[in-house]
């Protein structure tokens, strides 16, 4: 009986370790999520709009190219 009751203490300590290790990782990643940022949010709107403007141009000479192929 003593052997159970050691091995129900021990794993109780685990739970409770576990317990707070899951806290401390749930602080972390909240802190994370509050810290990230969208890759343009630091971008101007017009430098953004010019971004915009060259992928468009992009996207349409590899659409080009394509259709060349085919």
């Amino acid at each position: 009986m003593g052997q159970l009751n050691t091995e129900v203490e021990t794993l109780k300590n685990r739970i409770h370790s576990l317990e707070k290790k899951n806290s401390q990782l749930k602080t972390d990643l909240k802190e994370m999520e509050e810290n990230k940022s969208d890759v343009f949010s630091s971008v101007k709107e017009t430098d953004r709009m010019a971004l915009k403007h060259q992928i468009k141009g992009l996207v349409s000479k590899i659409d080009e190219h394509l259709d060349e192929q085919t």
